[in-house]
């Protein structure tokens, strides 16, 4: 059974850090990417990171230079570290897992999501 169990959200004041984690679990087919997701009330889901098995990085333009994605391709765990938040910021926020067969084709997988909360 594939899980994707997120934590590390919740209340922050603006100018905080918090630091997600996201945990995959059984996935059988190769892990290509892990990618980060938003989705702020009445608003459509945004990917906000992504990181490759490989290590190249993309990141939305309104977290340039305040988030940082990493992952352990041990621990098929992957990361965010939000620095310097702000209100606009706030969403719930979710994991996805991109995988390959080359017999099966890809897959994605999505967590549960957690919650990041921005206010003073």
């Amino acid at each position: 059974q594939v899980q994707l169990v997120e934590s590390g959200g919740g209340l922050v004041q603006p100018g905080g850090s918090l630091r997600l984690s996201c945990a995959a679990s059984g996935i059988v087919f190769s892990i290509n990417s892990m990618d980060w997701y938003r989705q702020a009330p009445g608003k459509k889901r945004e990917l906000v990171a992504g990181i490759t098995s490989g290590g190249m990085i993309n990141y939305a333009d309104s977290v340039k230079g305040r988030f940082t994605i990493s992952r352990d391709n041990a621990k098929n765990t992957m990361y965010l570290q939000m620095n310097s938040l702000k209100p606009e910021d706030t969403a719930v926020y979710y994991c996805k897992v991109y995988a390959y067969s080359s017999r099966w084709g890809g897959f994605d997988y999505w967590g549960q999501g957690t919650q990041v909360t921005v206010s003073s």
